[in-house]
């Protein structure tokens, strides 16, 4: 073997060495990019984001300050087709399981909608769980809705066990889902 030979071998490691550097380097994207920055939306496995939002009752409502409880988090609007359907059964399963732990929290997404119209609703469908007024957006936002209805199960411990986008929620899936969270220990 010449002694070039012997050389050359080490300069062509460098090289590709050095010229894998740059490609990871310039190709790099900048930290925040690749999400836009954005958090991911939240789904099972999630501490529920918080918030507090006014209900129609003028009551405020925090989040956070329900823990101990199973909570279904449902985004909706008057105006959503699949809304009105399951929200009969909504009301049936709060009404079955409030006694023992369980809370239902009708956001209306009303910057897409108008407080009119959601108390319309409630009354319309006798909905006795509290119905909070998502005047600005944020929780919207804060959830990351992609379509109406939104519903987040939400356990004792504030952790989103499941996340249904769309609907109608047929009222025996509802009542599982309820269940579930209820078995579980705060």
């Amino acid at each position: 073997m010449s002694p070039f030979t012997k050389h050359r071998h080490p300069l062509l490691y460098l090289a590709i060495l050095l010229a894998g550097a740059a490609w990871i380097w310039l190709s790099a994207a900048p930290a925040g990019t690749t999400t836009q920055g954005a958090i991911p939306a939240p789904h099972a496995g999630f501490l529920a984001p918080d918030f507090s939002l006014t209900g129609l009752d003028g009551e405020q409502y925090t989040l956070s300050e329900l823990r101990g409880q199973a909570v279904l988090l449902n985004l909706w609007a008057s105006w959503c087709a699949p809304c009105r359907a399951e929200m009969p059964a909504m009301q049936s399963v709060y009404e079955d399981y409030r006694e023992v732990g369980f809370i239902v929290l009708a956001v209306n997404a009303t910057n897409q909608d108008n407080i009119a119209a959601a108390s319309a609703f409630a009354s319309q469908y006798g909905l006795t769980f509290p119905i909070l007024l998502d005047t600005s957006g944020n929780v919207s936002a804060l959830y990351q809705l992609r379509a109406l209805p939104s519903t987040f199960f939400i356990d004792r411990n504030g952790i989103i066990q499941e996340v249904v986008v769309g609907g109608p929620m047929a009222e025996a899936l509802l009542r599982v889902r309820v269940e579930q969270l209820l078995e579980e220990a705060p």
